[in-house]
């Protein structure tokens, strides 16, 4: 059954392998149909995948091969919210050594351009924590960072 949501997701040619990594890569992940273009179309020709139904933690999402019109902006991303240090490292490094990028305060990009937030649960609970001195503290510690460190936020809460 198709799910009644399903996000969308442009790929330049490479949507089966986009949708392999994150498969590889998270739980509750997996690909589904495959579809090949019954013709030729603008961005390729008839037999080439041209759209590929997967899963990302538990989201349906459709990998579309639409060309290189358009491009993954920060305005979509998606936020993976980890329990420990180690689940952290384990998303960060699978998603930036995999041809990705760092960038600031827990966000990445994938090799095709889309943004990613690894996000320890510590940090969303410390930055609505209910001393504001300390959710300030550990706001500040997270600007400062590229891939989150669990201890350094669990420091600036303390005030250490």
């Amino acid at each position: 059954m198709t799910a009644k949501n399903t996000i969308c997701l442009w790929y330049d040619g490479d949507a089966e392998e986009a949708a392999r990594f994150y498969a590889e890569t998270f739980p509750d992940s997996a690909i589904g149909r495959v579809t090949r273009a019954p013709g030729d179309y603008p961005a390729g020709e008839q037999g080439d995948v041209i759209t590929v139904d997967f899963t990302v933690l538990g989201i349906p999402c459709l990998g579309l091969n639409g060309g290189s019109t358009f491009q993954h902006s920060e305005a979509f991303s998606f936020q993976v919210a980890t329990d420990d240090q180690e689940e952290t490292d384990r998303y960060w490094n699978a998603i930036v050594s995999n041809g990705g990028a760092e960038s600031m305060c827990g966000w990445c990009k994938d090799k095709w351009g889309l943004s990613w937030q690894i996000t320890p649960r510590v940090l969303t609970e410390a930055l609505s924590h209910p001393d504001p001195a300390a959710a300030k503290r550990a706001f500040a510690a997270m600007m400062e960072m590229q891939k989150i460190d669990i201890a350094k936020i669990e420091a600036a809460l303390a005030g250490d």
